[in-house]
């Protein structure tokens, strides 16, 4: 194992790794303070050998690292790759290609929706992994050397891991599912950050047309300076007092102020000044010419009672065909299965359609139906009570 510094140091290490068909790729981050994710430490393994690079070591150009994520002769393997491959798009202005997430293949595999990396290592290769210094503050130097030893064990072990889940792949014929899967992983779109998209992560429900706008633009605004600041979002504008906002629409400095989630130094601020800025703009946006508010999907009995039976058709075909229900679809997936034959969810298309789809669909029409027997639940062909299809 070798501890690099040196920009020279890395440079020779990712030309040898280079030299492989497949590596093993993790980072050590720390963003509890930031906006943007702040690399530590880089992990990297061939079948031949395993370094650790200080990412924070002074002058280090991370300039050959970026150039050996970019190499489409080399596989990178990542397990939960989305916040690793996130630094790389931020940081090097490149997303790794061609890629293997072994959760994702995990979950193709049978192993369940929420399996950790140390399960799914003791479970695969019989090892195990000290998972102690997991949280441990990784930007502090010098690194411990159960620093060291635990973040060289994530890379080492991945190995065996990733030929594991290959073997499996090929096995059940399922190599094609995990690329679909890749595909997303792999385009810009996952790790673009719009500010004018942000509010769609808001957990509100808007009442009326106003507020919607209100929160639309302060979600972008509070998104644009966490941004420029580097800060957590929520040491910019918690939540809580972005509702409020978007509910009371204070359009004065005394309004703002007497908010419960707003002090009197945020309202008398430069952010407070751009905030009532905004309130008085959309108040003064035609009515007609504000956002219609989202369709509220009935909750009536009937596609109640629908969304039911997809939950267990679901559960039915995950266990049957040994993939977590989680990659197959979620519940907003079900609800827009169960109140639109043509939604634009991913169970309706590709493996997913195949597996699950074309059934859910089936099973909204009446031509299958859901039969108990004793502990199984068995899929039967509607007037044909004889035949059945079991989820063990």
């Amino acid at each position: 194992m070798e501890l690099i510094t040196k920009t020279a140091d890395l440079a020779a290490a990712c030309d040898r790794l280079a030299g492989a068909d497949t590596i093993t790729v993790d980072t050590e981050f720390m963003r509890e303070t930031t906006y943007w994710p702040k690399l530590c430490v880089i992990q990297l393994a061939s079948p031949d050998e395993a370094v650790i690079v200080d990412a924070m070591a002074p002058s280090l150009d991370l300039g050959p690292f970026f150039r050996l994520m970019a190499n489409e002769a080399v596989l990178k393997v990542f397990h939960s790759g989305r916040q690793d491959i996130e630094i790389v798009w931020h940081l090097g202005g490149l997303i790794p290609h061609p890629i293997f997430d072994t959760q994702v293949a995990a979950m193709v595999c049978g192993f369940g929706d929420s399996i950790s990396y140390e399960q799914l290592v003791q479970r695969l290769t019989g090892g195990r992994i000290d998972k102690s210094s997991r949280f441990t503050d990784w930007a502090r130097r010098p690194l411990s050397d159960k620093q060291i030893t635990y973040a060289i064990e994530d890379v080492t072990h991945l190995r065996e891991v990733h030929q594991k889940l290959t073997t499996q792949l090929r096995t059940a014929g399922r190599r094609d599912w995990l690329k679909t899967e890749m595909d997303i992983l792999t385009s810009v779109e996952t790790y673009r950050q719009e500010p004018e998209d942000a509010w769609k992560r808001l957990k509100m429900r808007a009442r009326r047309p106003v507020e919607l706008q209100l929160a639309k633009e302060i979600a972008a605004w509070r998104e644009r300076e966490a941004q420029r600041r580097d800060m957590p979002r929520g040491r910019i504008l918690k939540d809580d007092a972005l509702y409020e906002i978007a509910a009371q629409q204070p359009a004065t400095e005394e309004a703002l102020t007497a908010l419960r989630s707003i002090g009197q130094g945020f309202a008398r601020s430069r952010s407070g000044e751009e905030i009532l800025a905004i309130v008085n703009r959309v108040l003064a946006i035609p009515r007609d010419q504000l956002p219609k508010l989202p369709r509220e999907r009935s909750n009536g009995d009937t596609n109640s009672a629908a969304v039911d039976l997809l939950k267990v058709l679901l559960k039915m075909t995950s266990e049957s065909h040994g993939v977590a229900p989680k990659l197959i679809a979620n519940v907003d997936d079900l609800e827009a299965i169960a109140a639109d034959d043509e939604a634009d969810v991913p169970a309706l298309s590709g493996w997913r359609r195949q597996l699950f789809g074309d059934t859910a669909l089936r099973l909204k029409r009446g031509e299958v139906a859901l039969k108990l027997d004793g502990r199984k639940v068995l899929l039967v062909e509607s007037g044909t009570p004889g035949t059945a299809e079991a989820a063990e």
